[in-house]
């Protein structure tokens, strides 16, 4: 349970310090993992506690929320270093409307499901900007409800969009199906960690694996994780 005393400066201390024993548990470095912290529903008051507090990443699901706080931040005279600091990832879902204020407007895209998606980012990625790094969304279990390549396709596809110019193809993102049991959880995760492998052995370059939220961190850990993408457990509950 989190304790609603606690600020978002002490509760980010105490998933590092999770981090850190998972890492050690699972025999690696905790410097090779890094926290995404999930803002999304929060004010910008709280990435701000979040940053002055060391967190660097952020990461947003809803586009306009997202695109207002980026605002917001700009206009703030007295955060100017936050604003040029602070590293915003897209992690949510894309429409096809939506591509170009993502493309111009993060440095990270976890949540690329289809080659139209990657093409529009690609086409519309400013050329005086830097490569958007990006991470193909993979729907370990064929869930109707989410959106991602299966893994059958994704072989082909990745290699597809590697090609296009303006984009980096930095790994993948998973979001599997909910379990309980460390276990299966970490079962479920080394899934795509085989398929980076694969895709590795095939000509690529992969190096994150985007997965492991609050409930499956130590898994995701265990299982490869290099970037973990956890929200509640810093900001609290949303409503």
């Amino acid at each position: 349970m989190l304790d609603p005393a606690q600020t978002v400066a002490e509760r980010l201390k105490i998933v590092q310090s999770r981090i850190t024993e998972a890492a050690s548990q699972s025999g690696r470095s905790a410097s090779d993992i890094q926290l995404l912290a999930v803002s999304k529903t929060k004010p910008l008051i709280d990435i701000l506690q979040a940053y002055r507090a060391g967190q660097i990443d952020f990461g947003e699901n809803y586009l306009q929320e997202a695109l207002q706080k980026q605002e917001e931040l700009a206009l703030l005279q007295n955060e100017a270093q936050a604003a040029r600091n602070i590293c915003w990832h897209f992690i949510g879902p894309i429409q096809s409307n939506k591509t170009r204020a993502v493309a111009e407007n993060f440095s990270w895209v976890h949540s690329v499901d289809r080659l139209k998606i990657a093409q529009r980012l690609s086409q519309q990625r400013d050329e005086q900007q830097p490569e958007l790094n990006i991470c193909l969304q993979v729907n370990l279990d064929n869930e109707e409800s989410k959106s991602g390549f299966s893994p059958q396709e994704l072989p082909q596809q990745a290699i597809e969009i590697s090609k296009l110019p303006k984009l980096r193809v930095r790994g993948l993102m998973a979001i599997p199906k909910p379990r309980q049991e460390y276990s299966e959880q970490l079962q479920s995760l080394q899934r795509l960690q085989q398929l980076q492998d694969e895709l590795n052995k095939a000509g690529l370059s992969l190096d994150t694996l985007s997965m492991g939220m609050s409930q499956d961190l130590a898994a995701a850990v265990a299982a490869g994780s290099t970037m973990l993408r956890v929200g509640s457990d810093i900001f609290g509950p949303r409503n």
